[in-house]
């Protein structure tokens, strides 16, 4: 048999394996509500390609491409077992247990004992967006996607001040099209009449407004709702609170980093502080895709200093061509050049990791491209670290720690920003980049400053609504990685 033959029969295996799969998919999830992922990477609404291609992605994990024959068994057993609501990694099952062997119902029934026999179903909470650019399109697309895979947010409205006669049209296409993150995954129409945006069956309504206060929206059937407030128009408690004296709002989340006493979130760390707190703040991009390295670097070696350079993609606080700006260098044309800027990144971190309080420095450098920027991490520690070590250490904590969904890590020669577009979570520490000498470590960690942001803000809305669903198998903290 040549190399050839045996190529090809072994990809039409994984093709006849992965479309046994696609059925056994989609069952869990309608008769469950449990989404299925492999090492993170979702398995929801795929093809037989995707499922292939996601297996393969392990061996960035376990150094070997994932078997399908080891997954499909796992999945097998799953439909026929009464689960309740979940996000199931079968690369994680599958590996522990390779790891551990025996019979494979009895390690499924003890590693998924918490969720067996709950509820599949989730008490809707209402969501309003009041603001719609690009974090609040991104926002829609990725709530859409979670109402239909779990259930427990449902996006209700999104609140804007009204801009011409075709404002829905032109909003709607906006959403339905993204110069960055391609089309909308499904379709939309638009009931103008109704002031209605419906997405893949989901009716949006379309507020228009120019004070929070002076909406009622319960007279459009909302009520309990979390507003998520993306203009940044408001970023201390008392403007915020103009939301909370709207009819039919319990929360106010804001998307920007939030001043004085708020409460500035950052999932996987302090998520704990929301508590019965109303007035929220989602911290930053950046404070999000460096926080969670932040910690477990801390944890395990102590910072006792550190800089932070952030590369950041330009924004919409920019002007494209050289004109006024209140902001210093601002001004200058974005497409064009590097833009030294300030951030207050480094000592926002401080607010959620009060260790941190008077340790960071920061700087940023605005560049001509459109998303995904970088963190460059310089950092003095109270004990020599050896970069192997620190690599080792941060790939596990990505892989088998409950920042998995925060920190991934990649460690290919090749990579670009570009192909970090569209990732999930909230940082990716790039390996090969990684400078350690004596105690003077330097970490590269990309972000997506769009998309991995907002599904940060995604997963504190459904904490505050108490729908967030738990990961399994479940991983332990950071700190008991040896």
């Amino acid at each position: 048999m040549t190399e050839t033959t045996t190529q090809r029969d072994d990809w039409n295996h994984k093709l006849t394996l992965a479309q046994e799969m696609l059925p056994l998919i989609s069952r869990l999830h309608r008769e469950h509500n449990a989404a299925t992922s492999v090492y993170g990477r979702l398995l929801v609404g795929v093809t037989d390609i995707d499922i292939i291609k996601a297996h393969r992605y392990a061996r960035r994990i376990d150094e070997q491409e994932l078997p399908l024959d080891e997954t499909l068994p796992i999945l097998r057993e799953l439909v026929d077992m009464d689960l309740g609501t979940a996000s199931i990694d079968l690369g994680r099952l599958a590996a522990d247990f390779r790891t551990e062997g025996g019979e494979l119902r009895p390690f499924l029934e003890r590693e998924l004992a918490d969720v067996i026999g709950t509820s599949s179903e989730l008490e809707a909470r209402d969501v309003v967006l009041y603001g719609f650019g690009r974090i609040g399109r991104l926002l829609a697309r990725i709530l859409i996607a979670r109402e239909a895979m779990y259930g427990g947010v449902r996006l209700r409205a999104v609140v804007v001040r009204k801009k011409g006669d075709i404002d829905i049209v032109k909003r709607a296409s906006l959403l339905r099209r993204d110069s960055v993150h391609g089309p909308f995954n499904g379709t939309i129409t638009v009931d103008e009449d109704n002031d209605i945006i419906w997405a893949n069956g989901t009716p949006i309504q379309m507020i228009y407004a120019n004070d929070p206060a002076e909406i009622d929206y319960t007279a459009y059937g909302i009520d309990n709702a979390i507003v998520v407030d993306n203009t940044g128009a408001w970023r201390n408690r008392e403007g915020l609170s103009k939301h909370l004296e709207s009819k039919g709002v319990d929360r106010v989340l804001l998307t920007a980093p939030g001043k004085g006493d708020i409460p500035n979130i950052v999932y996987g760390i302090n998520e704990d502080m929301i508590g019965d707190e109303r007035v929220l703040s989602a911290a930053s991009c950046t404070t999000n895709g460096i926080t969670p390295v932040l910690k477990v670097i801390n944890d395990r070696y102590g910072v006792t200093h550190g800089h932070v350079e952030t590369v950041h993609s330009y924004t919409n606080d920019q002007n494209l061509a050289d004109n006024f700006h209140k902001g210093n260098r601002r001004g200058r044309a974005a497409g064009l050049n590097m833009v030294l800027t300030e951030t207050g990144a480094a000592k926002a971190v401080s607010k959620a990791l009060p260790e941190f309080e008077g340790k960071l420095t920061g700087n940023a450098i605005r560049v001509p491209t459109p998303d995904v920027s970088m963190a460059v991490l310089n950092l003095e520690l109270e004990q020599e670290v050896d970069k192997d070590e620190v690599n080792n250490f941060l790939r596990r904590v990505s892989t088998d720690s409950n920042l998995r969904q925060q920190i991934d890590y990649v460690n290919s020669p090749e990579v670009v920003s570009t192909d970090l577009l569209g990732t999930t979570h909230a940082s990716v520490v790039d390996g090969l980049a990684t400078i350690a000498s004596g105690n003077h470590l330097v970490l590269y960690v990309w972000y997506d400053n769009e998309y991995g942001y907002s599904h940060q803000v995604v997963r504190v809305v459904e904490d505050i609504a108490g729908v967030r669903p738990k990961v399994y198998p479940e991983r332990k903290d950071p700190s008991e990685i040896q």
